[in-house]
């Protein structure tokens, strides 16, 4: 199965000359919006200070799950056959709990495969309940194999996205096409996530780092509801609405390539 991410970017470039407004429409309202709230009422989210409330914590998450919808809404209008705003987000907006139900189904996998682990760390005599302030040569060995298969399966499961959005798929059978589509493309979609998350880290540190000093000079001190924050967390939302969108639509253009397609089931087109 041959892959060509230069190609996919040469698409990913034509479906935004073609559709950028729609897409900057959907990106901004579920993804760049969300961040800006969850910035405004928590700074600590962004500066990675301890988290607030139970309540901030679980506003969180209902800014995530509007972050898959808009995934899913922005690979919908990278495909075919040509969609609305409305459609594109009413099409995710269904087919998200699914996706999210996936997503669970993968990582309670990773969890039972590193029960092996926990049972070899134990029997070492490394204390997993006690909070540790080095780490141990095993549990440094065990933290690491569980980064790796995770990253393993991360990457596998790169296509669930767009298998949600295109196929008419439960959450069983979008980890499966996962799995068969990015099958024996790993090496090349490894590069491009970390070459596209390398790019993305580097922008928003340096840009939320910049912005911070120099809104929390002019303003005053970056705390929870103040102009400051309202400042930052614009700046923050704008940098992950352009991440989240040009990452959605690049693997929609990969998906085409991987599967063949370039045009959603019948049975999942929005009316």
């Amino acid at each position: 199965m041959s892959l060509s991410i230069s190609t996919a970017w040469d698409e990913t470039k034509a479906a935004f000359k073609r559709d950028g407004r729609l897409i900057s429409i959907v990106a901004l309202a579920l993804i760049g919006l969300p961040t800006m709230i969850s910035t405004l009422i928590e700074p600590g989210s962004m500066t990675g200070k301890q988290q607030g409330p139970v309540l901030v914590q679980l506003l969180t998450l209902v800014f995530v799950l509007l972050s898959l919808v808009g995934q899913l809404a922005v690979v919908r209008l990278a495909l075919k056959p040509s969609v609305s705003v409305g459609g594109a987000i009413a099409h995710a907006a269904r087919r998200m709990p699914v996706y999210f139900v996936s997503a669970l189904l993968v990582g309670l996998a990773l969890a039972v495969l590193c029960i092996p682990l926990f049972v070899v760390a134990s029997l070492s005599g490394v204390q997993l309940d006690r909070t540790m302030t080095s780490l141990t040569p095993t549990l440094s060995l065990i933290i690491l194999v569980i980064f790796l298969v995770a990253l393993f399966l991360g990457v596998r499961m790169l296509m669930g996205t767009p298998v949600a959005s295109a196929e008419q798929a439960g959450p069983v059978e979008i980890i499966r096409r996962s799995w068969a589509l990015t099958k024996g493309v790993w090496w090349k979609l490894f590069g491009f996530l970390v070459m596209l998350t390398i790019g993305a880290v580097i922008v928003l540190l340096a840009v939320s780092a910049a912005a911070g000093t120099v809104v929390a000079v002019a303003l005053g001190p970056i705390e929870p509801m103040s102009t400051s924050a309202l400042v930052v967390g614009l700046i923050v939302g704008l940098i992950n609405a352009a991440f989240y969108a040009l990452f959605a639509v690049m693997l929609a253009r990969i998906y085409v390539q991987l599967s063949g397609r370039d045009t959603v089931e019948e049975s999942v087109t929005p009316v």
